[in-house]
């Protein structure tokens, strides 16, 4: 059941919960004083890397002639468009780098290589998912407004079809996101007037389209339909793996859902204690944290959405007890099993609840 009242449901006072917020505030604090050269040198470091290895992998699709050429460097592209949207296009988003103040790696300046604007995407994810994380019939994220994940969602008869339009999103996953902060950017239009963004979104869309399945082909001259066809599978691969990322931080087994009735009165402790029990974390190394954008720490993520993502693993570390001091939970756990426990939330869920056996 979707939580009403978070304090309560975690055994914490009012005084625990204010003691958790200074306890978060003095990490946050400690970060922001020794941020520096050292942190400016790793996104730097990390943009020419991606630029070089997105520039790899089309010489090796351009220049090999069998199919394992063209299968490694469409990978090894995939990859490169995963590290841009993951690790760069959505940390510089949410401001991660711009205490920088460089005019090109910041959150007002930087344009992802997705179908997406990075303006509606700041908004739709920025503030409305990450302000009201897992808030039923607030945070748009939850399921996407196209999936069902919790039992307090109102059932409908299209929700049947869930899980074939789960398998469409993770493959199209960048367009629903484009489409997702659309809708947001719409919302926002009729709440405060100015631009609904439809005319903006599309001329990402026809720049990125242009791009990706024409104007990149067509440079390649005869091996048009080998490097349309490398740009079309890196894509679906890096959308793939985003949507993995994204889902297994809000909708395995733990991640909390809230009612409306969290936001009355809800103090600076009381948001902290919301995100840490809404996310989850799975266990990553090194490379697959650089991987997922460091979103395998995507409660630390949510407690500090602004602090920059190579500083999340030593943020885990002081987190984690933090959560053992006051008695909560600390969700994480292998990456398949926490997908496995989406998977199974997205098909149980599907159905109406008289459906759905109820858990002792």
């Amino acid at each position: 059941m979707a939580i009403t009242h978070v304090a309560a449901f975690a055994h914490l006072s009012e005084a625990d919960v204010d003691a958790l917020a200074c306890e978060l505030d003095a990490i946050r604090a400690d970060v922001e004083a020794s941020l520096g050269a050292r942190d400016a040198a790793y996104i730097h470091r990390t943009i020419r890397a991606q630029r070089l290895l997105d520039l790899a992998a089309r010489i090796v699709i351009h220049r090999s002639r069998g199919k394992g050429g063209w299968a490694l460097g469409t990978v090894a592209l995939a990859v490169a468009k995963s590290i841009e949207n993951m690790e760069i296009g959505h940390n510089v988003g949410h401001g991660q780098w711009d205490w920088m103040n460089d005019p090109e790696i910041h959150s007002n300046t930087w344009e992802w290589d997705m179908a997406g604007l990075s303006s509606q995407w700041r908004y739709s994810h920025n503030y409305t998912h990450h302000m009201f994380n897992n808030i039923i019939g607030v945070d748009d994220d939850l399921g996407f407004g196209v999936l069902r994940v919790s039992p307090d969602q109102e059932w409908k008869p299209d929700h049947l079809v869930s899980p074939l339009r789960n398998v469409l999103l993770a493959l199209i996953f960048e367009w629903g996101i484009a489409l997702h902060g659309l809708h947001a950017s719409r919302d926002r239009a009729l709440r405060v007037g100015g631009s609904k963004g439809g005319r903006e979104l599309l001329g990402k869309i026809a720049r990125q389209v242009g791009k990706d399945y024409l104007v990149l082909p067509t440079m390649s001259g005869r091996r048009f339909g080998r490097t349309l066809m490398a740009n079309t599978a890196a894509n679906v691969l890096r959308n793939l793996w985003a949507y993995v990322v994204i889902f297994c931080g809000h909708f395995p087994d733990g991640a909390e859902k809230f009612d409306r009735a969290v936001l009355d009165d809800e103090t600076r402790g009381g948001w902290y204690l919301r995100q840490m029990l809404g996310t989850a974390n799975f266990d990553a190394g090194p490379v697959m944290a650089f991987m997922s954008g460091n979103l395998c720490y995507q409660i630390e993520h949510h407690l500090f959405p602004d602090l920059p993502s190579n500083r999340l693993a030593e943020i885990a570390r002081r987190v984690r007890p933090l959560c053992e001091k006051f008695d909560l939970p600390y969700t994480t756990g292998p990456l398949p099993r926490q997908y496995l426990q989406t998977f199974r939330a997205i098909h149980k869920y599907a159905l109406p609840n008289r459906f759905i056996p109820k858990m002792h």
